[in-house]
């Protein structure tokens, strides 16, 4: 084989390779387009981890809010970036969307092959309280956030994750967004009355919509609110609280999944809570 032959095989295999390696910047690029990083933390001895949105147009030297968001049973920190969208509604925000572990589901995955979090205090070893009590401190040292405006949402078994913090870690939270769960009834009496926004679908297959309402009566005796509700925003309405722990109702005409604007209409009634 000529020289000039080999000089042009080493060319065409620098090009390709160049190529090939753009190629995979321009992937990385496009996965990182919506402002996500992964982090991780090894929790009792497992690394955990969660896709995180770094707040973004916050004034120079301000405080920042945190929001966790829990993905359902079976999804992924990804699917929760994509369905509630906190980051884009509020980018000022710290947005911390985790990713669960395989564990048993309440109502699917019997064998428990699929991510989800744990239902009840004590349960799994604790292992997603205490993922939140990483989180939190990783948070709060890395960024300037302010701890009077933290927050919780979550959908389906993200949902009772939520109802989960608020049980027994209602100090550290300002206000709460469970969506299509139930609050369990010996987690509630330990819960401390907090401003909440609840998703409801009126059609919910995997958590009936009279279990759904239940367990919004007990909220709404937690929180010393009206049971009767006037309009909010939207679809959304508004049970006033004698403690200013406001329960705000999003009950939709739909199934199990979320609404395409519940995300945002979250967003707003956090930014209403003063903390």
């Amino acid at each position: 084989m000529g020289m000039r032959v080999i000089q042009r095989l080493v060319t065409v295999i620098a090009i390709v390779a160049a190529a090939t390696a753009l190629a995979a910047q321009n992937r990385a690029q496009a996965g990182n387009a919506n402002g996500l990083t992964r982090q991780t933390w090894t929790v009792d001895g497992v690394e955990r981890s969660a896709l995180i949105a770094a707040p973004r147009g916050a004034a120079l030297n301000a405080t920042v809010p945190l929001v966790f968001v829990f993905h359902g049973h079976g999804g992924s920190s990804a699917n929760a970036a994509r369905t509630f969208r906190i980051h884009e509604a509020w980018p000022e925000a710290l947005v911390i969307y985790p990713q669960g572990l395989p564990n048993v589901g309440q109502i699917t995955d019997p064998e428990g092959k699929q991510p989800g979090w744990q239902h009840v205090a004590g349960g799994e070893g604790d292992r997603d309280l205490h993922l939140v009590d990483a989180m939190f401190a990783w948070a709060t040292k890395a960024y300037p956030v302010d701890k009077a405006r933290v927050f919780a949402a979550g959908h389906s078994n993200g949902g009772s994750m939520v109802y989960l913090l608020w049980s027994v870690q209602s100090d550290r939270f300002a206000a709460f967004a469970p969506s299509s769960s139930v609050f369990r009834l010996d987690a509630l009496m330990s819960a401390k009355p907090k401003p909440a926004f609840i998703v409801t679908g009126q059609k919910d297959a995997l958590v009936p919509f009279v279990a759904q309402q239940l367990s919004l009566r007990g909220v709404l005796r937690l929180n010393g609110a009206s049971a009767d509700a006037v309009a909010w925003s939207g679809g959304a309405t508004k049970h006033a609280s004698r403690s200013g722990a406001d329960v705000i109702t999003y009950i939709h005409p739909g199934g199990h999944p979320m609404p395409d604007d519940a995300g945002a209409m979250i967003v707003k009634f956090f930014k209403t809570v003063a903390g």
